[in-house]
């Protein structure tokens, strides 16, 4: 209509449209209409889309299901905050539905190039011979201490272990997962061209990937003069286990560690203890204060990993990136990742301790003075000195 029209009808007409808008406004209407179309849009989804896609399994695309299912996942918290939001029920038909929804999403995981669900075995990537081999070596987890109160599923491999034990983030855990099956398959299959039919991982394969994962690492234990904890069972059945182990160990704290990986020593120190405890772990050592099995010093709550270990070294890079005016200061008075790296050159890097000393001069903030006598103590802590490793 037009805008500039006064006649009567048009006025008529915004008069009743106001009216109208005002009365769907009442918290009355929407209260019962939200819960009722989320409800409906719910019902629509599962049945246009999931069952569409589950009736012609056969020819439906692994990926489309993954999504179709996650969507209904989120369609169900949307549904269920609406509903409590309005002190209303949600109906008994769409919670079955919902509980169906949940079991197949356990199943469907999301996943980039290799999917490794348990409804996967027949995809045609999961039946290359190298592929088979390094899933079925990754998921040798006899021996392992499991925490009495997890709840373990079907098909957990050593990288869930590392996930339970240490709380990696579940999502960084999915992707190394694949990352490490595919760097395994990837060297296998060059040295085994025509493997055998029974799928076993080679260990050379496996010697390779470590070697090159495990280089810098090595070098810094060289320099720092400190024993490699890269400790290898005595029994030779466990060895390939254990180094599988420190291998998604050192992947998933790459994976986690961010903008960490800036600095690649400062990583090499937080392997090196956590290593030290993985081997503790297996070798079943009690510890003397509370007479139970050893367990890591930041535990396995969620996400621990990431709060309790990346988050706070990372904070002293953002403290730095703020004392340094975002990089308008001068060099010589600032510190960036190669100085915070610096510091894991050093034997000094220990007095961080595990875990890690809040107290310590890494964690200290530094705070502006105009004392002479300060000033020069700040410029003595802040010289880099460059070493470089031959």
């Amino acid at each position: 209509m037009d805008p500039t029209s006064s006649g009567r009808g048009v006025r008529q007409f915004k008069t009743s449209l106001l009216h109208l808008l005002e009365r769907e406004n009442d918290p009355t209407l929407i209260k019962k209409s939200d819960a009722r179309e989320m409800q409906s849009f719910y019902r629509h989804y599962h049945s246009k889309y999931i069952q569409a896609l589950q009736s012609a399994a056969d020819k439906a695309d692994h990926a489309q299901l993954t999504k179709a299912y996650e969507t209904a996942n989120v369609l169900f918290e949307v549904l269920k905050a609406v509903n409590q939001t309005h002190s209303m029920e949600v109906d008994e038909e769409i919670l079955e539905t919902h509980e169906k929804v949940t079991q197949k999403t356990e199943i469907y995981l999301p996943y980039n190039i290799l999917p490794i669900d348990r409804d996967s075995a027949n995809h045609a990537i999961v039946r290359y011979p190298e592929i088979q081999a390094t899933v079925v070596a990754l998921r040798d987890t006899r021996g392992f201490p499991w925490p009495v109160d997890c709840k373990k599923k079907s098909g957990e491999d050593i990288l869930d272990w590392l996930q339970v034990m240490f709380g990696f983030q579940k999502d960084n855990v999915a992707n190394q997962r694949e990352h490490l099956n595919l760097l395994l398959a990837n060297v296998h299959i060059r040295q085994n061209p025509e493997p055998d039919q029974q799928p076993k991982l080679d260990e050379s394969a496996l010697n390779v990937v470590m070697k090159k994962l495990f280089k810098n690492y090595k070098k810094w234990c060289k320099y720092l003069d400190q024993k490699s904890n890269l400790w290898l069972p005595p029994i030779p059945q466990e060895v390939q286990q254990c180094k599988l182990l420190y291998t998604g160990l050192y992947l998933l704290i790459w994976g986690e560690a961010a903008n960490l990986r800036f600095m690649p020593e400062c990583l090499c120190y937080i392997f090196h203890h956590m290593a030290f405890e993985v081997y503790g772990m297996l070798a079943g050592n009690v510890s003397l204060m509370t007479g139970e099995n050893v367990r890591p010093v930041y535990g396995g709550d969620e996400e621990a990993f990431l709060r309790k270990v990346v988050t706070p070294i990372y904070n002293v890079i953002a403290k730095e990136a703020v004392w340094s005016k975002l990089g308008k200061s001068k060099h010589s008075q600032r510190r960036n990742y190669d100085d915070l790296n610096e510091y894991f050159w050093s034997v000094d890097c220990f007095r961080l301790g595990w875990p890690m000393r809040t107290d310590s001069d890494f964690f200290c903030g530094r705070l502006k003075s105009n004392n002479e006598s300060e000033k020069k103590s700040i410029a003595k802590h802040l010289v880099k000195v460059d070493r470089l490793l031959k």
